[in-house]
């Protein structure tokens, strides 16, 4: 019996996730069979099953990494925004942006909710969790009114879910991202605390 190295073993993974990646994107994960995309890579259904458990467990890891990618993206934007306000509202409005882009849009907001049922629950409660502290921030600068950061994160996260699967699900994606960044403009401008002081 051969016995394959880490380094092997690891370049095998990461092949058959950026074939899958690939593929899922360009033909959908139900259009997409195990013996096309192991041909693809000179590879058995055995390696696939060993790595993934099977074509769903393919899928959900390839979901994480796009996810795992994403939330780096988002982070960049409020890590480089001029202030925290322009930060929230930018990230947000590019977590709703990113729902037109193929991978997003085909792999997780479409196959992704149909196959898995969504968002991993980790992955949820990273984004959550990582919207809290952003909240938190706003409320302490006093730029958000103020309320329980974690409800109010997760309504905005769900908010922000909800929405992107409506862009993604459409054919008139880009009228329904237009549509969906004005009612999100209307959302955010709720939070902040008037000039004045409190409404």
């Amino acid at each position: 019996m051969v016995r394959r190295t880490r380094a092997e073993t690891e370049k095998t993974r990461a092949t058959l996730l950026a074939t899958a990646r690939k593929v899922f994107s360009e033909r959908g994960y139900a259009d997409t069979s195990m013996d096309d995309l192991t041909a693809r890579v000179g590879l058995t259904r055995g390696a696939l099953y060993h790595h993934f458990g099977d074509k769903k467990g393919l899928l959900a890891a390839v979901v994480a990494q796009i996810d795992a990618e994403k939330d780096l993206r988002l982070q960049a934007i409020s890590d480089t925004a001029e202030d925290a306000w322009e930060g929230f509202c930018r990230r947000c409005r590019a977590y709703l942006e990113m729902a037109l882009e193929p991978e997003m849009q085909r792999i997780v907001l479409r196959d992704a909710r149909a196959v898995l049922g969504g968002a991993s629950p980790d992955s949820q409660r990273y984004c959550v969790e990582s919207m809290r502290k952003l909240i938190d921030e706003l409320m302490r600068q006093g730029i958000v009114e103020a309320a329980d950061a974690q409800a109010l994160a997760s309504l905005i996260y769900g908010c922000l879910a909800e929405a992107a699967c409506w862009i993604a699900d459409g054919e008139d994606g880009p009228a329904r991202l237009l549509r969906g960044m004005a009612a999100l403009d209307l959302l955010l401008r709720g939070l902040q605390i008037s000039q004045g002081g409190h409404r």
